[in-house]
């Protein structure tokens, strides 16, 4: 049930959502798909810029219109139709991506245990080590400014804004030192980028 915009042929204007949904609700499953035709570009287009996914946005839309149909909570004295089906797209669509995030932690936890487990055969055990101990050179090649606010970017996650805050130092200065900084590892260690 992929969304498409409403043509005249498909869209019977004449009815009122109450009256559609009073049909939907006497069983006249004619009724969901007008309503579906008058709301579907509107759910799917906030399901697809909360989620980036156009198919799960589809799997959104889909969703929203089934529970219509079984007559999810929608109550008219609470406000329109189109603000009802706005608000259950925005919320199952937050909840996706919640589920999404809960998804993708478990992944990398377990990504972490076969990491943890997993011991690179020797010849790439050695390679490791030389790229570590020449990245460890280069850091060291860095003022000491500079190589402060990378560590706080990689290690830390802060932003630009937050590492000037920690440090009290102008924004501009903590761009300046991390381009600098990046830059000049570019320099060193062209060899292996």
């Amino acid at each position: 049930m992929a969304p498409h915009p409403p043509t005249p042929e498909s869209t019977d204007s004449s009815q009122s959502d109450q009256d559609l949904l009073h049909d939907l609700r006497n069983g006249r499953v004619d009724a969901l798909g007008k309503l579906y035709d008058r709301y579907s570009k509107l759910v799917y287009g906030l399901a697809f810029r909360v989620l980036g996914n156009s198919e799960e946005a589809e799997d959104i839309t889909q969703e929203v219109f089934l529970a219509l149909w079984r007559r999810d909570g929608y109550d008219p004295k609470r406000g329109s139709l189109n603000n009802f089906l706005m608000t259950m797209t925005r919320s199952r669509s937050i909840d996706k991506l919640r589920s999404r995030g809960a998804g993708l932690r478990a992944l990398q936890r377990i990504q972490g245990t076969v990491r943890s487990e997993w011991t690179a055969p020797p010849l790439e055990q050695v390679s490791i080590q030389e790229r570590s101990q020449r990245v460890r050179e280069a850091l060291a090649q860095l003022s000491d400014n500079e190589r402060q606010v990378l560590e706080i970017a990689y290690y830390e996650g802060l932003s630009q804004s937050e590492i000037a805050k920690r440090l009290d130092t102008p924004l501009g200065t903590v761009k300046t030192r991390s381009r600098q900084a990046l830059l000049k590892l570019r320099q060193t260690l062209q060899d292996y980028i």
